[in-house]
């Protein structure tokens, strides 16, 4: 393989730095523009830089492409990126994209593409890897792969031939709200299609990025049992947002499906008001008993499935320990518990000056809280005390933000 020979699909994610070393942001795609004849030019890179603004770094201003980074030469232009028409993105335009043989030997899909600077510094497509159709019916067969020059193939004018399964692929390391973000970018056809391919828990995780709108195109193409599947995976408090938004038959239909404990925690939060405690919550803290000790409760914060913000503190109720049903004791900090002994009882440490919300408490006065005491989630009881559920301060943010700030940008042009 050539020195100067780099596929495109690798470089997602690649880490993007100046000269001096400093990295500036990371490649998102790369861009080609066809010609009347040969293969197509690489006219340059796709970048997300800080705040998650995407701009576009001409191919003459990238020094080198190696190692698993690239070099630019440290001149970037902020202007917000915005496609050209003549342009494609490879790895979400152009993977997956069906092409025949010349050589009549049949068709393949398009798997990754090689770029290649030649002696004159210019940058193209010098090869293609592809995949033939599986031959056989087996689930776990696959066609066999090969390499193509561009002038080999022809691509195929037939959009059901392009799949989403190699952009999936490409994007298989980023974190769901990267993974959103990334969608956001795509034309609804291609999200859709990109969405649909997901597994059930790589969706759910992926709703919950999402903004309103794309939430409810996603879900219209979701069959009323999908859709039960991916919301029981939710966190409830965004399955609720998501609910509240569906036609009232389609929810009840969904309700029926789902799981019945994740269904009736979903329409309790729907009671609420978006923008209150209640509205807010979810319904998964992690409760302890006064008498279980430090280590059992270190055990239950280092479960994988428990996100940051719920392992920083767990609430202590009595029994029995779930919400709606065990009255509200008080709270034990993670730190707090870095500081005793194994063999203490959360007991002797609980925090009960911490003042619990109802569930009708206005958003203005939780993040105040939350501010006001360092804090990162704080209980919410009903009138008898039960601990229902606890806002966390993600979720907070997420309501205090505009709706449009994933892609927000004050200085929003086009290319020049």
């Amino acid at each position: 393989m050539s020195a100067n020979r780099v596929f495109v699909a690798r470089l997602a994610g690649c880490g993007v730095f100046d000269p001096a070393g400093d990295r500036v942001g990371k490649v998102i795609d790369v861009l080609v523009s066809y010609r009347k004849s040969g293969a197509p030019r690489v006219t340059g890179l796709m970048v997300e830089i800080t705040g998650r603004r995407k701009v576009f770094v001409p191919i003459a201003r990238i020094t080198s492409i190696a190692n698993g980074q690239v070099i630019s030469t440290g001149l970037i232009d902020l202007r917000r990126f915005t496609q050209r028409g003549q342009e494609n993105r490879v790895i979400a335009e152009m993977l997956g994209r069906k092409v025949t043989l010349l050589d009549a030997s049949g068709t393949a899909s398009i798997e990754d593409v090689a770029i290649e600077q030649a002696k004159n510094k210019d940058w193209t497509v010098s090869e293609l890897f592809l995949r033939r159709p599986k031959t056989s019916a087996s689930p776990f067969a696959r066609g066999a792969t090969l390499f193509a020059t561009w002038e080999q193939v022809s691509e195929s004018k037939d959009a059901e031939g392009q799949s989403a399964q190699q952009l999936i692929a490409s994007y298989s390391e980023l974190r769901p709200a990267d993974l959103a973000n990334a969608l956001l970018d795509l034309s609804d056809e291609r999200m859709l299609e990109v969405a649909e391919e997901l597994d059930d828990e790589r969706l759910a995780d992926l709703l919950e990025e999402l903004p309103e709108e794309e939430q409810l195109d996603i879900m219209k193409e979701l069959d009323d049992e999908r859709a039960a599947e991916v919301l029981d995976l939710m966190e409830p408090d965004d399955a609720a947002d998501l609910m509240a938004n569906l036609p009232e038959a389609r929810t009840e239909a969904i309700f029926e499906l789902m799981d019945e404990e994740e269904a009736d925690d979903i329409r309790m939060l729907m009671q609420f008001d978006e923008f209150t405690a209640g509205g807010l919550m979810t319904t998964e803290p992690i409760i302890c008993a006064a008498d279980m000790t430090v280590a059992e409760a270190m055990a239950q914060i280092r479960r994988k499935e428990i996100s940051p913000v719920l392992a920083a503190q767990v609430f202590i109720t009595l029994p029995p320990y779930e919400v709606a049903t065990g009255r509200y004791l008080g709270v034990v900090h993670f730190q707090k518990m870095l500081r005793r002994p194994p063999h203490e009882r959360l007991g002797s440490m609980l925090d009960t000056e911490l003042e619990p919300l109802k569930p009708h408490t206005h958003i203005s006065v939780i993040h105040r809280t939350l501010a006001t005491y360092n804090l990162v989630a704080l209980p919410v009881v009903d009138d008898q005390h039960h601990l229902i559920g606890v806002v966390t301060v993600d979720d907070v943010l997420d309501h205090l933000l505009p709706d449009d700030w994933r892609t927000e940008d004050e200085s929003e042009v086009q290319r020049g």
